[in-house]
């Protein structure tokens, strides 16, 4: 008589996945009662105790003679002595369960492989169904996730409208929640346990813990909920959840409060999205009003029912006067630059006209971004790693005497010198002009960086000196960098690097 686990002349069985939602047996599917009771084998994960939460919640649909394979951890929150640690541990026991996993499903046996909340949703089916769908048949019977009964458990609605809503596990770096709690909308916070405190820590530092409820074994019969500040972290178990309604919902039952306008100067950085903050984009997400430059605010995509008020570069004072007079009638208002708001941008021109006292009760803030500057340096290495002057090339609200003294005055303090603004269509004359007092002042082997559109999709980079300079290749959208005597340019097979030493000439160690 052959051996059925090793007769290969039998069609596999099927893998199925089956979702049994949050612990309530009466949550579970129709079509997961029914596939767990046709099953040969049942299959679920439990800890070293041998009790498995999935198993009970699978109870009533289980039926007499089915093969039951009890899936042990050989460690959850303990240390090991696993030469590969506890990442080692694990990698071997999910190895060994697909290999039984895969024994029953050779033989032609179907397993139904048991999870808690969703299959495919923080869940260690997927751990086997990574290591068995490349040869068997595998089935997902979708569950509800433990994020709904909690919802359901609060009573609040979650999210409405365009709000969205963030799934995170407690187990990250408390920085990166207290980032995440700052954005979101809405958001449910799973693997607590060990975690609660660092997570409570986390919401209190992002202004979220008074909005948050926590919700212990959601939908079973010793399920609680609680405001996550009043709950006491020894007795937290890992089957809980923390949820933030969205912000429509004041968690608290009590009335929102009345609207409070104000301005908030942001800046994109200099090209690229990756450069935009985190910081700045929680800003533009939180605004009813977007104002700025409809080249600026091109690089912005709005979320539905938020009013952009774009116009002409050369209208600051303007613009500035409308984000007050909207602040204060209630508007959350980002007026948006490009780089750093306060680096030749609207910035300044927010604080001059909020100076006036008429909008001496609108609240103004300056949100910084990177600077273009910053961008071209980073770009070719660091050229502006000693001290350095920046200066704009434009004479519209300065004479070009003043600016071709200050240059001077620079050069002649052996300064590195970053240049904005360097050229426009109407203003085509002044780079020459900077390259005859370059010409006059340093050397012609004066090292120089042109950096365009940096981070851009038309990035292009040019390391030159005075002397080979071209100031026929410079626009609107370049950056020069001038560097001082000390500046050097260093040749490599991986690639050159334009650097200014901190011992630059005149340094005096220990300053």
């Amino acid at each position: 008589m052959s051996d059925p686990l090793s007769d290969d002349s039998r069609t596999p069985g099927t893998l199925w996945g089956v979702g049994l939602g949050p612990g309530d047996s009466e949550l579970v599917t129709v079509k997961a009662a029914r596939v767990i009771g046709a099953a040969d084998v049942v299959a679920y994960h439990c800890a070293r105790h041998g009790r498995s939460i999935a198993r009970s919640v699978a109870q009533p649909y289980l039926r007499d003679g089915q093969i039951e394979e009890r899936l042990m951890y050989p460690v959850t929150t303990e240390t090991t002595d696993h030469p590969g640690g506890y990442t080692g541990a694990l990698e071997d026991f999910y190895a060994e369960s697909a290999a039984v996993l895969a024994e029953h499903l050779r033989a032609g046996r179907d397993v139904a492989l048991l999870a808690e909340g969703d299959p495919l949703f923080f869940s260690s089916y997927m751990h086997m169904h990574k290591r068995l769908v490349g040869e068997f048949r595998a089935e997902i019977i979708p569950g509800v996730t433990s994020v709904s009964a909690s919802s359901a458990a609060i009573a609040v609605p979650l999210v409405e409208g365009e709000e969205t809503l963030t799934v995170v596990p407690g187990t990250l770096p408390q920085a990166r929640m207290r980032e995440l709690f700052s954005r979101a909308d809405a958001f449910a916070v799973m693997k607590l346990g060990r975690t609660f405190t660092r997570v409570r820590d986390a919401l209190d530092e992002a202004g979220r813990l008074d909005e948050a409820w926590y919700v212990e074994r959601a939908s079973t019969d010793v399920q609680q909920v609680a405001p996550a500040r009043d709950v006491d972290p020894a007795a937290v178990p890992y089957f809980s959840m923390i949820v933030v309604p969205g912000r429509t919902n004041n968690p608290r039952g009590e009335a929102d409060p009345a609207p409070r306008g104000e301005v908030v100067v942001v800046g994109l950085g200099p090209g690229s999205s990756e450069w935009t903050t985190p910081e700045v984009s929680r800003e533009l997400d939180a605004a009813t009003d977007l104002i700025g430059y409809t080249t600026y605010l091109a690089r912005v995509t709005p979320r539905p029912g938020q009013r952009v008020h774009a116009s002409d570069n050369r209208v600051e004072a303007e613009r500035a006067e409308f984000a007050l007079d909207l602040a204060s009638r209630g508007a959350r208002v980002a007026v948006v630059s490009s780089g750093d708001p306060g680096v030749f941008a609207m910035a300044t021109a927010v604080a001059e006209v909020a100076s006036e006292p008429r909008w001496a009760d609108v609240p103004v803030r300056v949100v910084p971004g990177m600077t273009a500057a910053n961008a071209v340096a980073a770009a070719v290495g660091a050229p502006l790693g000693h001290d350095f002057a920046v200066v704009s090339l434009s004479d519209r609200l300065k004479p070009w005497e003043v600016i071709a003294d200050r240059i001077r005055h620079a050069l002649s303090a052996d300064l590195v010198i970053a240049i904005y603004n360097p050229g426009s269509a109407s203003r085509a004359w002044q780079v020459p002009a900077l390259k005859d007092i370059l010409s006059e002042t340093v050397d012609a082997d004066r090292v120089m960086v042109l950096g365009r559109d940096v981070g851009g999709p038309t990035q292009s980079l040019t390391v030159t000196t005075v002397g080979e300079f071209d100031p026929s290749v410079v626009d609107m959208r370049t950056l020069l960098i001038i560097g001082s005597s000390a500046t050097r340019v260093t040749k490599r097979a991986a690639g050159d690097l334009v650097f200014t030493p901190r011992s630059h000439p005149g340094h005096v160690r220990g300053d």
